[in-house]
């Protein structure tokens, strides 16, 4: 990803009234030549900005200038986050879910990205293994907060080894100083059984207590396998280990409130789910900062849909990313789209979100309304969220439906109108219809197509 181009311009803004188009090719803003959307947006807040563009297709360059109140919005649009290059991951972790995507997939879904500039914009995992002294001065100078920093372990010699790096021993170092100078970091464990559970775990979350308690937070999620990967020491969690994980993480989370440090220490729903045990509910929870990592997705989906609550007004961060970065990746526009109605209405999602939509849609009465759990046999493993669903398992799903059934989708699982195996919307056998992956509006749409008996439509 190289350069920047405008890719919009809002109307009766400052620079819908200057000499720029969509299309055009930034080159510098007040005479230097920005890196980021980062530092497009710290230049453009001033009151006179000084654009330098290219047209596509001319040689040369044209100046051009916009006269506005300082901190105004400039009215332009930028068609990426990053404009010289995506700093890429240099690890080879064996539990990485890019090494376990098949062959001919489109370019974008190889790129690993190790950059905290994506870290701060859209919440992407950092190990650090990249960072550098200048990374951290301007960290602390912009105060870019908050970063999200894969740890894995706080044992260097096996971090080194799960992230086949040997900066990885190192470079938490990092994170000692970025949580010194007052940045908030959350934390995340990727829990791979048999390499860094168990004993390397308590070591892992005593460490966190004692040598990074003011992190904002710390997620222990359970490694994700599909049938694709080729590392033999990797498996899926057994119930009876998913139990004993959370277990050991809740006795460290209330060791954490017991003695005052600030961390909040919390496994992943799909832990509980794994291990048979009830999810928590939103009021056991600190927050719902890190419900889009998995922690209280539940809760918060649950509360978003009984309530008819914007789950982005529950404190979630939900989708959500910095203001003025452009949509980009897994934060890219999705939006509804498709068929209206049908004589019944089937709900199509991972097995494990299933169980939860079939209690809500029971518990809100609504008629004519059936939910269907989609086996990922595409990935196959033990991959059952609904944002890896693909065209070719929706396909096989929708064969067995019947044919005057509203079919309702996850927005989660398209992206720019693909799935991730790259099949579209219109590949499929027939017409469905995509929903934003929140309570509130699932409850929205079928308020639309399946009112609750006594309920008007």
């Amino acid at each position: 990803m190289t350069g920047a181009r405008i890719s919009s311009i809002s109307d009766s803004s400052p620079a819908s009234r200057a000499n720029v188009a969509v299309g055009d090719e930034l080159v510098s803003v007040n005479g230097r030549a920005p890196t980021d959307i980062i530092e497009y947006q710290q230049l453009v807040d001033a009151e006179r900005v000084e654009l330098l563009v290219r047209r596509e297709g001319d040689a040369l360059t044209r100046k051009v200038v916009i006269e506005k109140p300082a901190g105004a919005p400039l009215g332009l649009s930028i068609d990426s986050a990053v404009f010289d290059r995506i700093r890429t991951c240099d690890n080879h972790c064996s539990f990485c879910f890019i090494y376990q995507l098949p062959k001919g997939l489109r370019r974008s879904l190889y790129v690993k990205d190790d950059d905290y500039r994506l870290s701060f914009l859209y919440g992407n995992f950092t190990t650090l293994t990249r960072f550098t002294e200048l990374d951290l001065e301007r960290v602390i100078e912009e105060r870019l907060s908050p970063l999200y920093v894969s740890i894995h372990t706080t044992d260097p010699q096996l971090r080194a080894e799960m992230l086949r790096n040997p900066r990885g021993a190192t470079s938490l170092r990092w994170l000692s100083e970025l949580l010194g100078a007052g940045i908030d970091v959350h934390g995340q464990v990727v829990l791979c059984p048999g390499v860094n559970d168990a004993d390397a775990l308590e070591s892992t979350l005593l460490d966190v207590l004692s040598t990074y308690g003011s992190l904002a937070s710390l997620a222990v999620v359970p490694v994700g396998v599909s049938d694709f990967s080729l590392e033999s020491n990797m498996r899926a969690h057994t119930p009876e280990e998913a139990r004993a994980s959370v277990a050991l993480v809740e006795r460290y989370a209330a060791l954490a409130r017991e003695i005052g440090v600030r961390v909040s220490i919390a496994a992943s729903d799909e832990f509980y789910l794994v291990a048979g045990l009830e999810v928590p509910s939103a009021t056991q929870y600190d927050s719902l900062d890190d419900a889009e990592n998995g922690i209280g997705m539940v809760a918060a989906f649950r509360q978003s849909f009984r309530e008819r609550t914007p789950m982005s007004t529950l404190g979630t961060g939900f989708f959500q990313s910095v203001d003025g970065a452009p949509a980009w990746g897994y934060r890219a526009t999705r939006g509804e789209s498709g068929a209206r109605a049908g004589a019944s209405t089937v709900l199509l999602t991972g097995e494990y979100a299933a169980p939860l939509l079939s209690e809500l849609i029971d518990e809100a009465g609504y008629e004519r309304v059936s939910v269907r759990a989609v086996t990922n046999t595409y990935f196959g493993g033990n991959i059952k969220v609904a944002g890896l669903l693909t065209g070719h398992d929706l396909a096989r799903a929708l064969s067995e439906l019947d044919e005057d059934a509203l079919v309702l989708v996850p927005d989660v699982c398209v992206n720019e109108g693909r799935f991730l195996d790259g099949t579209t919307l219109e590949d499929l056998p027939r017409a469905v219809r995509t929903v934003p992956t929140t309570g509130f509006d699932l409850r929205r749409v079928l308020d639309e197509v399946a009112a609750p008996a006594g309920v008007p439509s």
